[in-house]
């Protein structure tokens, strides 16, 4: 029965650390494409947490996210307060502050959420979405190859975000979309924890098509059960995590 144990990544489930986009990699790029130092902190900060070189429970202090992201003291501490309104982050006063904790608890919420909302959201997609639409879809789910051949469960990651979010988009309904990219953000961790073996590389790529050949014949029926089946998916696979 669900409870608030907190989840325990397993080190061997968890993907390889060589697959992992360096944070310093991410900040130097993001210097070259003119994000602020804040939004550099933000996402080298996040992008440690949603892949568990951050442990949950683990405590952080200023001085360390400064060292781990080569930026200053003004943009960790701003980026470190946007993280803890996201939930991601729990600050401590005078102590620095503490990676929020996960649960089953918090797992099953969110996935009975995004059941719901985004049954929806893809109905409203097969109907409205464009060729563009479709296109820049077909475009995100053609990034899944190399990353399942390559094992590379951070991108599989952020290809199963961009491809949710580019449904979204192809909703034509803006209020939804901000609603499932919220959950979507959320379920990152989970995502890391669960879904991070070869196998279940492959089976997300098969329900991402699935749901793609349906949008692509604007059948909003077929497109419910492609997105049913896949969130169901990810609740067995986050249940047998821990």
């Amino acid at each position: 029965m669900p409870n608030d144990t907190p989840l325990k990544p397993d080190p061997a489930a968890a993907a390889d650390p060589a697959n992992l986009a360096d944070p310093a990699t991410n900040v130097t790029q993001a210097a070259a494409d003119g994000r602020s130092l804040t939004e550099r902190a933000y996402e080298a900060i996040k992008h440690d947490i949603i892949t568990l070189r951050l442990r949950p429970g683990e405590t952080l202090n200023e001085v360390q996210l400064m060292q781990s992201t080569g930026l200053g003291r003004t943009p960790v501490h701003q980026a470190m307060h946007r993280l803890a309104l996201e939930g991601l982050l729990v600050i401590l006063p005078r102590k620095g502050a503490l990676v929020a904790p996960v649960s089953l608890n918090d797992a099953l919420e969110i996935i009975d959420v995004r059941m719901i909302n985004e049954a929806y959201c893809v109905e409203l997609a097969a109907r409205a979405a464009t060729p563009a639409d479709l296109a820049a879809i077909k475009a995100v789910l053609a990034r899944s190859h190399e990353a399942i051949a390559t094992r590379d469960v951070a991108e599989m990651m952020r290809i199963d975000r961009d491809f949710h979010l580019a449904i979204s988009r192809a909703s034509r309904n803006q209020t939804l979309a901000e609603l499932l990219r919220g959950l979507h953000e959320r379920s990152l961790r989970f995502w890391f924890l669960a879904l991070s073996t070869p196998s279940h590389l492959e089976g997300v790529y098969e329900e991402h098509l699935e749901l793609f050949e349906a949008l692509a014949a604007h059948d909003a029926e077929r497109a419910r059960r492609a997105i049913a089946r896949h969130i169901e998916e990810f609740r067995t696979h986050i249940l047998k995590a821990i």
